[in-house]
């Protein structure tokens, strides 16, 4: 009789570690997934914010280029800044060939190897 009653609380003692240890391990989990969520919002917050600073950087520096290169386009003779603003494209195919023109003055003479 007293084997059945050891037997009886050990099953009880086992069911009741069983229970408290999907207890524990349920609420772990659960901590663990609310933790990372709030992680992973801290983290999106400080990216989107950071997105947006450099949003409003580069466009406040393109703003700015864009005045000193209007400035500049001002400057030259014969409408050369109402002439740029009519044919951009002409424009940019100047500018990328002066920055060629410029990139290989200013390149350093490669040595050959071997």
């Amino acid at each position: 009789m007293n084997d059945k009653r050891y037997d009886d609380n050990v099953s009880q003692a086992a069911g009741k570690a069983k229970e408290d240890l999907t207890t524990w391990v349920g609420d772990s989990a659960s901590q663990l997934g609310e933790g990372f969520e709030k992680w992973t919002g801290d983290a999106r917050e400080a990216l989107v914010d950071a997105a947006e600073t450099v949003k409003k950087d580069v466009r406040h520096g393109l703003s700015q280029y864009n005045a000193k290169a209007q400035e500049i386009a001002d400057r030259v003779p014969g409408g050369f800044g109402e002439k740029a603003a009519r044919y951009p494209w002409v424009v940019v195919t100047l500018s990328l060939a002066v920055g060629l023109l410029l990139g290989n003055v200013l390149k350093p003479a490669r040595k050959p190897s071997g």
